[in-house]
């Protein structure tokens, strides 16, 4: 019985060590994307000292998962990690919004999602939206969720999704994007991503709902 408990033991640690890894290795994708360095974010997301957030850094270093440089993954590291990405306007966050996004995290390890430029929410939405682009873009960010907030890009989606380099990109029950444009448009990127429709257990949820009923309200504020 002593020697099962020991064995047990053991394999709660291996499986908490792959966690802290990951989360590592996860914040070190995050910070690439943005260009910061990666040891503060590694310092916010786990409870251990510097010299432990080093000596790991080093082991993962010579597991070829992490660049000499710390700040950047190697090819087989970004490889270990799922990234799910996901886009919308997000100009009032709602359940439906939350029921989403949390499916999306789910489906990967990183969540990164992109909110729609300003100019991108007009065409989209037929009105300007009632927070900018930055503005949005903080609150999407401030969700526990979300790893990393980006603003998309007006011209080409598929820029956004070339630096992200998503395995999945997960599309929302209403949103127009069919699978097929998403997937050729990956194609072209020579980027190989699944396409998960998620649906919503709220579809009556909305923001275009919401602003029918409460507009002139929401717009008197």
């Amino acid at each position: 019985m002593i020697f099962s408990n020991e064995l047990k033991r053991e394999s709660k640690n291996r499986k908490t060590l792959k966690k802290i890894e990951k989360v590592i290795l996860s914040a070190i994708y995050v910070c690439q994307i943005e260009r910061k360095r990666a040891f503060d974010l590694i310092k916010e997301k786990t409870v251990l000292s510097d010299a432990e957030i080093d000596s790991k850094i080093d082991e993962l270093i010579k597991k070829n998962l992490v660049n000499n440089d710390r700040n950047t993954l190697t090819e087989i590291g970004r490889s270990s990690l799922r990234i799910v990405l996901a886009g919308g306007v997000f100009d009032i966050i709602h359940p439906g919004h939350i029921h989403t996004l949390s499916a999306a995290k789910k489906l990967g390890d990183v969540l990164v999602v992109v909110v729609a430029t300003d100019n991108t929410a007009v065409k989209m939405k037929k009105r300007r939206p009632l927070h900018t682009q930055e503005q949005r873009q903080e609150l999407v960010n401030s969700l526990s969720t979300v790893d990393l907030c980006l603003i998309g890009q007006e011209d080409d989606i598929f820029k956004t999704v070339s630096h992200v380099r998503p395995q999945i990109i997960a599309l929302g029950y209403d949103q127009v994007h069919q699978e097929k444009f998403i997937t050729d448009g990956c194609k072209k990127i020579e980027l190989d991503a699944e396409v998960a429709r998620l649906q919503s257990p709220i579809p009556e949820s909305s923001s275009s709902k919401i602003e029918k009923e409460y507009g002139e309200s929401i717009h008197g504020i």
